[in-house]
């Protein structure tokens, strides 16, 4: 795995959103240099074979009664070995949970699957035998995505942003849903969420609800990675209807020294979590002057927003990430991706936008039963559990289902404008109740993800449509213009359902492939298979109108244009 970044942050200029592309073809081209002839470097969300014999070069073979993560699929071996903070990871996380990590992923159900899946039940009393099971933290910190950074102007707009973007995330999971393969299996999930969330649960059964508290103080509901319990603007304070768990201790200080409510309880909320890696000459620090205790907590709950103060002794400000997208196969995907996303920032400010929606939609809760298998009286016995440790969040639940993008519903907000709202986004909505109240049910609806991309007739004006009036107010250049339009044809055509979905191009792969044998197996000729048509995709070398359309073509240069440098 490879982590890309822009060697230094894009401008503020619309002119910006034309190098977006390049600049990721740029990095792209950097690493391949690097590459030996028969070695291709890919986009991929989750690789379809992780787990399966001999999937490393060279081959190697996991130790399930030794090492770090004693997985019954994942090696030692496959963990990077340049830095000691991944194995570190796998090893506390185990350790601190007091068992592997399990992670339950349906399989796809066809015609020939055999249930059980597998003989991994036979081997793990956590592995549910319908399932796809998987033990290492590699199985989900081995997938791959798409992460937006923002600076905000002041910590006022951070956290304005930090909860505006909060209701997209699940829409915008669904949108780049990018994995429906893992450990050589077709599931019936298109989406890496959950496996991550499983892969780094380090909570230990009292934490879970599992076991009276006696060790630990918190039962916790959530792993640490996961959706987000609150918003931190004063516009959202009222739309925290669920009662938030943090270290009281932590929260007294903060307030103590001037710390606002929200934001004290926010920073309490992360420390309710030990630390899962930390190194010995980073013990004992100077906390008037380096952060690093800080960030040991903050770096270490991922959640689908974060809300990053600025580094000591930096000109860096206020940022906010957005997490939730999957990473698509094509440069011009993601930067389509990214610049839908920064423009809706965009609109967000300007207009005076509102879409929250109050936690309790947002994350509605649900019970959902797990069966652990466990040994009483050497019987084999199952249980269900039925504990509010393990209420699950609606939206983002839903946003991995299979063909989320064109079947379900979301809650989304449908009066988005204020009263501070300019005419001209009025005028796009065309419609809502000023400054309602959340207890009015009609401010909120659920939509399906092309009715809140595209727009739905007299209910609501669309995300895509809201840009476009943003957008006509606007004074940018031709070849930006015709590279951000491109962007957001391309947009609407897949949440449309014109084209498809990462996910469901590569389930259409696999169930059309001449080796698949309709029983839910991704083999090796599958996969090689899929892995060449997909590199032939990303170079350009082979159209794909089911999954891009039949213009891919944009304007992206690798700087902005001479003319607009003395406005940077």
């Amino acid at each position: 795995m490879i982590e890309g970044t822009p060697g230094k942050p894009y401008g503020g200029l619309l002119a910006h959103f034309n190098i977006v592309e390049a600049n990721m073809r740029h990095r792209r081209e950097e690493v391949s240099q690097l590459l030996k002839p028969d070695e291709t470097v890919m986009s991929l969300t989750s690789f379809p074979r992780l787990g399966c014999e001999n999937f490393t070069d060279p081959p190697t073979k996991p130790t399930p009664d030794a090492g770090a993560t004693r997985s019954l699929f994942f090696p030692d071996d496959a963990i990077f070995p340049g830095h000691p903070r991944f194995k570190t990871l796998s090893r506390n996380i185990r350790l601190r949970r007091g068992d592997k990590v399990a992670i339950n992923i349906p399989i796809f159900k066809d015609k020939n699957t055999a249930i059980p899946v597998d003989d991994s039940y036979k081997h793990s009393k956590a592995a549910l035998p319908d399932h796809v099971y998987m033990d290492a933290m590699g199985f989900g910190m081995g997938c791959c995505c798409l992460q937006l950074t923002f600076q905000a102007c002041n910590i006022t707009e951070a956290r304005t942003l930090y909860d505006q973007l909060t209701p997209l995330c699940p829409i915008m999971l669904a949108f780049t849903a990018a994995s429906p393969l893992h450990r050589g299996f077709l599931t019936d999930v298109d989406c890496r969420w959950n496996i991550i969330s499983a892969s780094v649960d380090c909570r230990t059964e009292e934490e879970r609800g599992l076991k009276p508290l006696k060790q630990n103080k918190f039962v916790i509901k959530k792993s640490r990675y996961d959706s987000i319990d609150s918003y931190l603007s004063e516009q959202g304070e009222k739309y925290n209807d669920v009662p938030l768990l943090y270290n009281e201790e932590d929260y007294k200080k903060l307030t103590a020294n001037g710390i606002d409510h929200l934001l004290a309880q926010h920073i309490a909320h992360l420390f309710i979590r030990d630390t899962v890696s930390l190194f010995s000459e980073k013990v004992n620090q100077n906390d008037e002057e380096d952060t690093d205790h800080f960030e040991n907590i903050q770096s270490t709950n991922w959640q689908t927003m974060r809300f990053k103060p600025p580094p000591p002794n930096s000109t860096i400000g206020w940022r906010v990430e957005f997490r939730p997208c999957e990473v698509q196969f094509t440069d011009f995907e993601n930067a389509a991706i990214v610049c839908f996303v920064v423009l809706l920032t965009r609109v967000i400010l300007s207009y005076q936008l509102n879409f929250l929606i109050p936690i309790s939609k947002l994350c509605k809760r649900y019970f959902i039963k797990y069966l652990t298998l466990e040994r009483m009286n050497n019987k084999e016995k199952y249980l269900d559990i039925d504990s509010a440790s393990l209420k699950v969040d609606e939206n983002m639940q839903k946003a991995q289902k299979r063909n989320a993008a064109r079947e379900e519903k979301f809650w989304f907000r449908k009066d988005i404008t204020t009263h501070v709202s300019p005419p001209e986004a009025n005028e796009c909505c065309k419609k809502g109740t000023m400054n309602c109240e959340p207890t009015n049910c009609d401010m909120f609806s659920l939509l399906t993800v092309n009715e809140i991309i595209n727009g739905k007739e007299a209910e609501f004006p669309g995300l895509i449509p809201l840009i476009n009036s943003y957008l006509s107010g606007m004074d940018v250049d031709a070849d930006t213009h015709c590279t951000i339009q491109q962007y957001l044809k391309f947009i609407q055509r897949r949440a449309s359902g014109e084209i498809f979905t990462t996910a469901s191009w590569i389930r259409k792969f696999v169930t059309e492939h001449p080796e698949y044998m309709q029983d839910s197996k991704v083999t090796e000729r599958i996969n090689f298979d899929l892995l060449e048509t997909i590199k032939d995709i990303q170079l350009g070398n082979k159209p794909c109108p089911d999954l891009l359309g039949y213009s891919t073509m944009s304007k992206t240069k690798e700087n902005i244009p001479n003319a607009l440098f003395k406005d940077c």
